[in-house]
């Protein structure tokens, strides 16, 4: 399990964040010339490109401070074997008690999400704190935020992959 504190990422996932932030730093330059260029177009108060150049600027260097932050803070590893129970990381597949239904989805961080066309449920969840160490054939009951209790069998659980 993560540290608090901690993200745990698989090396794909990673990869796939450094990439961005390597591209957005790279893209600064450009921003700026962008700005630049805005500017010499004449009076600010009324320039409505030079203030969209700087929203574009101020979102991307927030972007750069958190994917700074979360990479700064990444628990890079393998997910759990599933055999040791339910974990960051693990595949889960249930089933709603009274309703046919299954659903499948991560355990784990949404930065995950970008590799993946599985929901993710943060291990902070209502969801996620309840399946934490359970295994297959399980029983859980979970409160969600409005109250509600909800009794969900766990059908099977799988490491993920990238």
């Amino acid at each position: 399990m993560s540290e608090p504190g901690k993200t745990w990422l698989t090396q794909a996932a990673y990869d796939k964040l450094k990439a961005e932030l390597d591209e957005l730093i790279a893209n600064r330059p450009a921003v700026a010339a962008e700005i630049n260029e805005r500017r010499e177009e004449g009076d600010l108060k009324e320039n409505g490109g030079y203030h969209a150049a700087r929203e574009e600027q101020g979102r991307q260097e927030g972007r750069i401070r958190q994917l700074e932050e979360l990479l700064r803070n990444a628990e890079i590893g393998e997910a759990p074997d599933a055999d040791a129970g339910i974990g960051i990381g693990s595949v889960v597949r249930v089933r709603y008690v009274g309703d046919d239904d299954e659903e499948k989805f991560l355990i784990g961080s949404r930065e995950i999400a970008a590799t993946t066309d599985l929901q993710v449920y943060s291990p902070e969840s209502a969801i996620g704190e309840a399946l934490i160490g359970h295994r297959a054939g399980d029983e859980v009951t979970y409160e969600t935020p409005t109250g509600a209790k909800i009794t969900i069998e766990i059908i099977g659980v799988e490491a993920f992959h990238a």
